[in-house]
């Protein structure tokens, strides 16, 4: 049987194959190390108090969400369920790249609540929503899982009157009410607002200026004012 020729250090000569497998190796290595790392860049948040509307169908119905109950006792969730499960599976992803600030004029009216994003358009259809009762001065909660930190927030209220059944949001359904100053990285970020003069049911937009890299998120919640 023929033997390998030792090498200079006193091992053996690897094999053409074995040659050919660490040379695998090693570029399969390089190559990971420059991908960029997908977990971290889909992590992101959401509001989850007042619940936006893709959290909400998730939070309530993630873990029954073929069960047919759902069409009579949350008909709004069940036609996004229908129209694109994916849009609450990844309630912390609706985000838009490289907005520049020019958020109304690059937002149409109808396109609000879905961030512009054709696959969470079932997010824009009017109708009954699942709604969370806040008072007039209350508590918005941002959940973050990535920590990215917050240049600013802008939140808006529909104005009193809008009728968020039958309307789709659009910017002249909405009145500021709040803009807030810069976050540090956090998970979890709360902040005060205040929407007196209002009561009963509007849809509440939060706009959220990631301060990590130009990425905009945007979100309704259904809210009822008491």
């Amino acid at each position: 049987m023929r033997s390998h020729k030792p090498d200079q250090s006193g091992g053996r000569t690897p094999s053409p194959v074995r040659q050919s497998i660490r040379v695998l190796v090693v570029l399969f290595a390089m190559v990971v190390g420059t991908l960029p790392s997908i977990g971290a860049a889909q992590a992101h948040g959401t509001i989850i108090n007042p619940a936006s509307r893709a959290y909400q169908c998730w939070k309530t119905w993630g873990n029954q969400h073929m069960n047919p109950v759902m069409q009579q006792q949350d008909p709004m969730c069940w036609q996004a369920f229908q129209a694109n499960p994916d849009t609450m599976w990844n309630w912390m992803s609706q985000l838009r790249d490289g907005l520049a600030g020019q958020y109304q004029a690059r937002t149409p009216d109808g396109q609000l609540c879905s961030n512009a994003l054709s696959r969470n358009n079932s997010l824009n259809q009017p109708g009954a929503w699942k709604a969370t009762n806040v008072s007039p001065n209350f508590t918005v909660q941002l959940y973050d899982q990535a920590s990215h930190g917050a240049d600013y927030f802008r939140v808006y209220v529909t104005k009193q009157g809008f009728n968020r059944s039958t309307q789709q949001v659009g910017w002249g359904n909405l009145d500021l009410i709040a803009t807030t100053g810069r976050y540090a990285p956090a998970q979890n970020i709360s902040f005060n607002v205040s929407a007196s003069g209002r009561s009963g049911e509007h849809v509440l937009f939060v706009i959220w200026k990631a301060s990590h890299l130009d990425q905009t998120y945007m979100w309704c919640s259904d809210i009822n004012i008491t």
